[in-house]
């Protein structure tokens, strides 16, 4: 039985095509294996080698791009970009999609984040407010038309890391990349209800408050608010993973009986 405990809890999700090419060409590019300025292979070549589609390769290098590895240039191809953050790649390497390495990505964002929205609310200029301003309203613009908000979201937490005007905390964020945020189709975590309007309205009440504190220059307010945003996510994580135990020990038991 205690073998049996020590099962790894996972979200009931099967993983997508796209991530496996994620892991493979992420671990190339931080190993080394592909050279900062270097093409990638074509979509046709990748696809090839990984036995996807097109379209699943397009899926990676949008999801490697956000996470700031690549970049792609109209007409000439992919590249590697000449300085991906690879002192804290790693973070991102091998998330796989269990519970517990989201429940750590939110940990360490709430170590970086809580601190940049009070700094942001101290330091931020009218440009950089406006910009935060501007992925505020791009969530809600897409909320609105059903599409996936998750390049918003992500966004809206950078901009306030770069009011900061301290570099290495959008560095840190970037190096996390948009797979952190859980409404995104792209997160390794993102579930059916982290995907619904519900919830991503939920998500827009809790930025309203911290964009308010920062730009009504409230430190406090904001550290406050982002305090409390990535505390409810840390706590509908926790929701998630006492069901998905309820619903391994209940499996147990009638295996057992």
């Amino acid at each position: 039985m205690a073998a049996d405990t020590a099962v790894e809890l996972r979200i009931e999700r099967r993983p997508k095509l796209s991530e496996g090419v994620v892991s493979a060409i992420r671990a190339q590019v931080l190993s080394g294996g592909y050279a900062p300025g270097e093409k990638l292979p074509t979509e046709s070549r990748m696809g090839e080698l990984f036995g996807v589609s097109r379209t699943v390769v397009r899926e990676a290098i949008a999801t490697l791009a956000a996470d700031g590895l690549v970049e792609a240039r109209q007409g000439a191809g992919v590249f590697v970009k000449n300085h991906p953050t690879i002192a804290f790649g790693a973070i991102s390497l091998d998330v796989g999609n269990k519970i517990s390495h989201a429940l750590n990505v939110i940990e360490v964002r709430m170590g970086l984040e809580i601190e940049s929205a009070g700094l942001a609310a101290l330091r931020r200029n009218a440009a950089q407010e406006a910009q935060i301003h501007e992925a505020f309203f791009e969530f809600d613009r897409l909320l609105e038309r059903g599409e996936a908000t998750g390049k918003s979201d992500f966004a809206f937490h950078r901009e306030i890391a770069a009011a900061t005007n301290n570099s290495y905390y959008v560095e840190v964020l970037d190096a996390l990349g948009m797979r952190a945020i859980p409404c995104d189709i792209a997160s390794p975590w993102g579930t059916d209800s982290t995907l619904s309007r519900d919830y991503q309205e939920g998500l827009q009440r809790e930025h309203l408050a911290i964009l308010k504190a920062i730009s009504a220059g409230e430190p406090e307010a904001a550290r406050a608010a982002m305090r409390a945003h990535l505390t409810a996510s840390q706590e509908r994580y926790r929701t998630l993973l006492s069901g998905q135990q309820a619903r391994w020990l209940s499996g147990t038991r009638k295996h057992n009986s």
